[in-house]
């Protein structure tokens, strides 16, 4: 009993201490990484190879050829054997005699995936439950001078949960996860890895995050939170709280001091002399910053960061400290009723911001492959489209520090689901106990970020419970004790915690809350998600009347390009519903829905790759229409986030990027629709009418310039209206009857070019197109486009010109990642278009080879 005790408290200790990837921020104890010299096995064969970590299980037996690419063609089904066993990982370690005098030695692992029993020279230390929380650990009392040995076992979250299901009675509703018994529902589990309908069931294990032990004397900074009280462009109110651990055994004197600066500025600082008592102290210094630089989202201005620095100092010498990039804002949540409802909106720094982002997933079904490089591109590719909020869906994970440092710099307001998603869950003790230390670590770890804007309970389990038939399903008991688990859940737990350890920070219960897709009168409240498109099999048209107070989700489906499906399937399988196929589509309606909306405005071909490169136009200029909906009807719409950014495997899915980090059609078109400056034409009525979208903040005189034009690129009439640049807002900027419109034009073949230049009459603000029927009523034109090809500094340049009208030109290259300038664009009549093309790695670029595809050629 006595030794239970004490690994009981050591559990306790791992939950009350931890704290973020020690990369975000500093501090004087040494670290000492244990990435090396791991070895895995199979639990009962005794049979050992190398292992990786940071790592999974599959990623080692794919290492070592005992898996097949799970990626390509059918193999998911050739890899679930792995999730039914149990795994050892081992390693060994050699400690001086200098390190073992520290008073404390802790052994940190930021995230065990999921059930691991951890033991170091033969003492237990930790029966770990939990995918999304670090531990750290006490060791010095287990610890040996020379040689350590260390061993993780993993245990099958199938058969740790089979118990707990067994004894249950019943199925949670957890549709997603693809197997016979709903498992995953029990388990502290990225949800997504058990099968989602974008994503391969790959139910890993692992040390998934990093791994050290960390050695301190004295006293050490175990959490320090930048609490900003108030915030305005004249002052900053801050206040820091420090959770500081005198580690040894007696009363200490100390100096606590705070530094905080801005570059280019000097240095400022508070302190304070405390008497720190064994084990926890709480200590508080505020500071007040007198006209600060405001961290500002993308479009607005700089996000300004401030480095915070705490430390201890004992008899005149510092023993620990942690920094943090600051980020000084007011964000403010807006739910105020008005005379259409109830408001949803962000405010930042005291204005109104017309969100615009997109919804993330986690970027691979093998996480420890997600690298700092790899968060830097993506969030690039956020800030390069003109977005400023990503959400992280409830179904993935919480993201590295990594994901939030560069949302941090990058001025990108991150809306946080904690990770509940689509179904019912359990609320025992244990599984509350649980969620507690998860919630408690995560928000810990995460509240300090500038990028932080808001916490969401979950993703769409309430709406589930009203609309998606759970209540018939279940008997009345069952179905209340559903009931009672989401209010203890999403109601008391989680916001008491986010009122505990994150006081200001707005908390909604769930996504979406009111609102549901195919209940009209329900989206004047809340934030909605809007599948009428895709689970309803709407028209895009649709999109324009359906119109809510914050879309925070809605999508249409379209395959990866070529390059990305040669990856997985081999020409034989070049089919829309061949096996291979229809194993990299998980949505049931998937690929008959892309043919059925395709064929309302594009011919459907009839060869797969043509099928593909017009899927991927139908996608981004549906979801397009979307994106322009919303923000041409603020302020009563204040956000447009369409599912979803990213894949984690090459997948036919909603996604804007694809695995290999290659843009769809979709993403050059969100960077289109969520410009700062955008002129939008739209038949309404009788009307066309043309509108201004603004988020900037200061107006100025602009001109729109109106020109018909045919396919061959002659002027057939030609109209100028000036006015005031619109602030933080949408304005119709000038209107004409329909029929009045096109008088003298051939519908099928011409267009209206749309110029809105500045004060100067030389500044483009925006250049875009209208045309009056879809394209399979057009006559367009058939071409050749020539190009240019150039390099230049390590890129390739490219020079394309036709004589007519080239409609949703197609720049294909074969090298994965590779970054454009531009694609997916019409090239106008006589006109000349330059891209570059750049590597994924921006390493140069000897030589491309160049496929160039338009509408026009497979148009009958």
């Amino acid at each position: 009993m006595k030794n239970m005790s004490k690994i009981t408290l050591m559990m306790l200790l791992a939950f009350l201490l931890t704290y973020g990837n020690h990369a975000s921020g500093s501090s004087l104890s040494q670290i000492h990484q244990l990435h090396t010299g791991w070895e895995f096995s199979m639990y009962g064969t005794n049979e050992w190879l190398s292992a990786q970590v940071p790592g999974t299980v599959h990623q080692d037996l794919i290492a070592h050829d005992k898996l097949p690419d799970p990626f390509y063609g059918m193999n998911e089904q050739k890899i679930q054997w792995v999730e039914k066993d149990d795994w050892l990982y081992r390693t060994s370690f050699v400690l001086t005699e200098e390190q073992l005098h520290h008073e404390g030695v802790y052994l940190v692992f930021e995230g065990l995936d999921t059930y691991a029993d951890v033991f170091l020279n033969g003492s237990l230390l930790l029966k770990a439950d939990n995918m999304f929380v670090g531990y750290r650990i006490p060791v010095k009392s287990v610890l040996r001078k020379g040689e350590n040995k260390l061993v993780v076992r993993f245990r099958s979250p199938i058969r740790e949960a089979m118990p707990q299901w067994e004894s249950n009675g019943f199925d949670y509703p957890a549709d997603n996860d693809h197997y016979p018994q709903k498992l995953s529902i029990f388990t502290r589990k990225a949800p997504y890895s058990y099968g989602w309908d974008w994503g391969i069931r790959m139910v890993t294990c692992g040390i998934w995050r990093p791994v050290y032990l960390q050695f301190a004397d004295r006293a050490v900074v175990e959490d320090y939170f930048v609490h900003q009280q108030s915030v305005s462009a004249e002052r900053a109110e801050v206040d820091n709280r420090l959770e500081i651990n005198n580690i040894s055994n007696h009363t200490q004197q100390a100096v606590v001091r705070v530094t905080y600066s801005y570059t280019g500025e000097p240095d400022k600082n508070v302190e304070q002399t405390v008497e720190l008592q064994p084990g926890l102290n709480h200590i508080s210094l505020p500071v007040t910053v007198e006209q600060p630089h405001l961290w500002m989202p993308n479009g607005w201005g700089e996000p300004a960061l401030y480095m915070f620095e705490a430390s201890v100092s004992v008899d005149g010498q510092v023993v620990s400290q942690k920094s943090h990039q600051i980020g000084l804002r007011s964000i403010r949540v807006v739910q105020e009723e008005d005379k259409d409802g109830q408001s949803f909106y962000f405010e930042v720094n005291g204005v109104p911001m017309f969100a615009k982002g997109t919804n993330l997933i986690p970027s691979d079904a093998l996480l420890p492959r997600v690298t700092r490089q790899r968060y830097s591109r993506l969030l690039e590719d956020v800030q390069s489209s003109n977005m400023n909020m990503v959400r992280v869906w409830g179904g993935g994970i919480y993201e590295d520090d990594a994901f939030f440092e560069e949302a941090d710099r990058r001025g990108i307001l991150v809306w946080q689901d904690f990770m509940f998603a689509c179904t019912t869950y359990p609320h025992d003790p244990a599984f509350l106990r649980r969620v507690e230390a998860e919630a408690e670590y995560n928000i810990r770890r995460l509240r300090n970020h500038a990028s932080l804007a808001m916490w969401c309970g979950n993703n769409e389990i309430y709406e589930g419970m009203r609309y998606w038939g759970w209540k018939e399903k279940y008997s009345p008991e069952i179905y209340q004790q559903m009931q009672e688990g989401y209010g203890v859940l999403f109601r008391q737990l989680l916001p008491q915690k986010v009122k505990e350890f994150d006081p200001g920070r707005f908390y909604l219960e769930g996504s979406p809350l009111e609102a549901n897709w195919g209940r009209p009168e329900s989206w004047k409240v809340g934030d909605s998600h809007n599948w009428g498109t895709w689970y309803g099999q709407k028209p895009f048209e649709s999109l324009d009347r359906e119109i809510p107070r914050f879309m925070s989700e809605y999508g249409f489906q379209a395959f990866p390009e070529m390059k990305t499906i040669r990856t997985f399937a081999s020409p034989e399988d070049y089919e829309l519903e061949s096996p291979v196929m229809n194993a990299h589509q998980k949505s049931t309606i998937g690929n008959a829905l892309i043919k059925k909306t395709m064929s309302l405005y594009y011919p459907v071909p009839e060869k797969f790759e043509d099928l593909v490169y017009v899927g991927l136009v139908l996608q981004g200029h549906g979801m397009r229409r979307g994106m322009v909906a919303h923000r041409r009807n603020r302020p009563y719409c204040m956000g447009s986030l369409p599912w979803q950014l990213n894949d984690s495997w090459p997948v036919v899915s909603w996604s804007a990027i694809d695995y290999y980090g290659n843009w769809k059609a979709m993403q050059y078109h969100t960077r289109r629709a969520f410009a700062p400056v955008l002129v939008d034409a739209i038949r309404e009525g009788d009307k066309l009418r043309f509108y201004v979208l603004s988020d900037r903040l200061q107006t100025e005189k602009v001109t729109l310039q109106l020109a018909w034009m045919d396919f061959q690129g002659k002027v057939i009439r030609r109209h100028r209206v000036e006015g005031m640049l619109p602030v933080n807002a949408s304005e119709v900027f000038f209107e004409e009857d329909w029929q009045k419109a096109f008088e003298g034009c051939d519908t099928t073949a011409s267009f209206i070019r749309m110029t809105l230049r500045g004060a100067d009459g030389k500044k483009v603000l925006s250049d875009e197109v209208f045309y009056p029927v879809y394209p399979k009523e057009q006559r367009l034109p058939k071409v050749e486009i020539s190009c240019r090809k150039v390099k230049k500094g390590g890129v390739v340049e490219l020079t394309l010109k036709s004589r007519v009208l080239a409609r949703d030109v197609f720049v294909e290259v074969p090298l994965q990642g590779a970054r454009f300038s531009d694609n997916f664009f019409d090239l106008l009549p006589g006109e000349t278009k330059r891209i570059t093309v750049s590597s994924a790695d921006g390493s140069p670029l000897e030589d491309i080879s160049v496929v160039i595809h338009q509408l026009a050629d497979v148009m009958k």
